[in-house]
């Protein structure tokens, strides 16, 4: 089980938020207290690393555009590396904020990111859902070599989303579409797994302010249903 913990309860409020250039007002807003845990000591083969999933809000507070602001946000002196998934290789892009590495790369709504810190952080999380966003999982391009585009996506679960756990987000996304939801251990930098077939393990719970891996066998474009 995760060691991250839900600290605090959504607080659906009235909200305005900048996303880029676009004001939005939406009563779906909320302010999150999200733990970003440390690696436990000590790390034994690279695991409990100190790696968190985090979901961003589909509408981001101001000024929360790519991968350094969103570094600065957390907490620059805590933080080192913010990750995005990348699909066509199976690997990630990583940004350190430190002299001589890569570019900051954009934040996308709707894109899971991980988070790496070197020291714990109660990240308050500010934001809110846009009811009517799309986000495309893609189908891996045939054919797959060693393991690559796999049709996998890191997604952000949505805070007003009413899918609560793995099999309910497969259905809401469309069960014959979808191979597999993922989540990712802190504890052991590993995934669970959930395919929704028989035999198989049982639904995981899924938690606001955590992002989940998404492995499908046919493209589809996704409006998450909402309360």
């Amino acid at each position: 089980m995760t060691k991250k913990t839900f600290l605090g309860a959504m607080t659906v409020v009235t909200a305005v938020a900048l996303t880029g250039t676009a004001l939005v007002a939406s009563n779906m807003g909320f302010k999150l207290n999200y733990q970003i845990a440390q690696a436990n000591f000590p790390v034994v083969y690279g695991r409990d690393s100190g790696t968190t999933a985090l979901a961003l809000p589909d509408n981001r507070q101001t000024g929360l555009n790519d991968a350094k602001a969103l570094m600065d946000d957390i907490g620059f002196p805590a933080v080192l590396e913010v990750n995005k998934f990348l699909k066509s290789s199976s690997g990630l892009v990583t940004y350190t904020g430190r002299k001589g590495g890569p570019l900051a790369f954009p934040l996308v709504a709707g894109e899971g990111y991980r988070i790496k810190v070197q020291t714990t952080v109660n990240y308050i999380v500010v934001g809110s859902d846009d009811p009517s966003l799309s986000t495309t999982f893609f189908q891996a391009n045939a054919p797959i070599v060693d393991g690559r585009d796999s049709g996998t996506t890191d997604f952000a679960y949505n805070y007003h989303q009413t899918a609560a756990n793995a099999k309910q987000l497969m259905d809401d996304i469309g069960f014959p579409a979808v191979l597999e939801v993922n989540k990712f251990l802190k504890s052991s930098s590993g995934l669970i797994t959930y395919t929704g077939r028989k035999g198989g393990p049982l639904a995981f719970a899924l938690v606001p302010g955590e992002g989940y891996r998404i492995k499908v066998q046919t493209t589809v474009n996704y409006i998450p249903s909402h309360y």
